[in-house]
């Protein structure tokens, strides 16, 4: 990276995350103890579960197509799908319609999602992008996906909006400004903030939607963020489960942003779509039994494990601006015939 900015310049911060993004992924395992973050699926059962339930109500809502497309974007170790499969049992007709499709480009962790799924006998295909997986009725389920999509940022200064560039200062990468404002995004109100624009994710959201309204179905979206519109730097990097500087190790730490879910809702309702959400992670759990779950898991636990399945339950669930249960949100995307689904109020407005 450094040989290449000598050569051709400074970068975007959005190229600056994809190049590192690409690398990490397909250079390691990151998730658990022993890796650099751990998401929900890893700290229970019961959030694999309970999604599986979500997607059986919508099934039947849809009026059990056959064949379903059942796709995970970004599916990690596979464990989400596995235990949303395992919940799925309860409608045995459900097995005999859906095919599994993971959307991942990393070849060692489609290594482990084969090994997680292949004891559950449903049929699995792996594929490079979302537009790879074949057409008909979706179901979809996307967790801390959108927040590693790179951003572009923008910095509010006396000249207008100047982009965020990656430079070099010696040996250490460092953070600038291109000198020329982006004239498109007119005169900032306040100088210093910084406008962070998710083009990927806006592009993405924008095919998934258009899916969704040609062939019918639904998509649910978990993860950390806000609704917007609202500026700051959300730029951020994990290592060992601890936060580090974004530019010290570049491909070597999970570097997410934080998602603006008022930008994904407006892409997605230039469709023929239904948008339901958003709610905190916490609340949308608990409408859906999380709870009910937990207490049944405990009844045949030994002590030991009920008091693992509880600290994983106030985890999940956990308030304040940095639990889990507050920080992540939930909104769902669905085709048009669908008005309701499991968990989510209907979202009329954008602003």
């Amino acid at each position: 990276m450094r040989e290449m900015i000598a050569q051709e310049g400074p970068i975007t911060v959005e190229r600056y995350m994809s190049l590192c993004v690409r690398h990490y992924y397909a250079t390691r395992d990151p998730l658990g103890a022993a890796g650099d973050f751990t998401t929900a699926p890893e700290i229970s059962q019961m959030f694999g579960e309970l999604i599986g339930l979500w997607m059986l109500e919508v099934w039947n809502a849809m009026g059990r197509p056959a064949p379903c497309r059942l796709v995970e974007l970004g599916p990690g170790r596979g464990t989400l799908m596995a235990d949303l499969l395992r919940a799925t049992r309860l409608l045995p007709d459900f097995k005999a319609a859906a095919s599994v499709h993971l959307v991942e480009t990393s070849t060692s962790l489609r290594q482990r999602q084969q090994a997680m799924l292949a004891p559950l006998g449903f049929s699995v295909e792996w594929h490079d992008r979302l537009e790879d997986v074949p057409p008909g009725p979706t179901l979809l389920v996307a967790n801390e996906f959108f927040d590693a999509l790179p951003v572009r940022q923008f910095v509010a200064t006396e000249r207008g909006w100047c982009e965020r560039l990656v430079g070099l200062e010696g040996e250490c990468l460092i953070f600038g400004l291109r000198p020329e404002p982006e004239q498109a995004l007119g005169n900032p109100l306040r100088l210093g903030d910084v406008l962070e624009w998710p083009a990927a994710s806006v592009d993405l959201m924008g095919s998934l939607a258009r899916r969704l309204a040609l062939d019918t179905g639904a998509a649910l979206i978990v993860d950390y963020g806000y609704w917007g519109p609202a500026f700051g730097n959300t730029l951020q990097a994990v290592k060992k489960h601890a936060p580090v500087d974004p530019l010290d190790e570049p491909g070597e730490a999970d570097l997410t942003t934080h998602v603006d879910f008022q930008r994904l809702a407006h892409a997605a309702s230039q469709q023929n779509v239904r948008l339901h959400g958003m709610v905190p992670q916490g609340s949308f759990l608990e409408i859906l039994g999380l709870g009910a779950r937990a207490s049944a898991l405990k009844a045949r636990a030994t002590p030991a494990q009920a008091d693992e399945i509880d600290k994983a339950l106030a985890r999940l669930t956990e308030r304040g601006p940095k639990g889990m249960g507050e920080l992540f949100k939930v909104i769902a995307l669905t085709h048009e015939g669908l008005e309701a689904v499991p968990g989510l109020p209907a979202l009329s407005s954008f602003s």
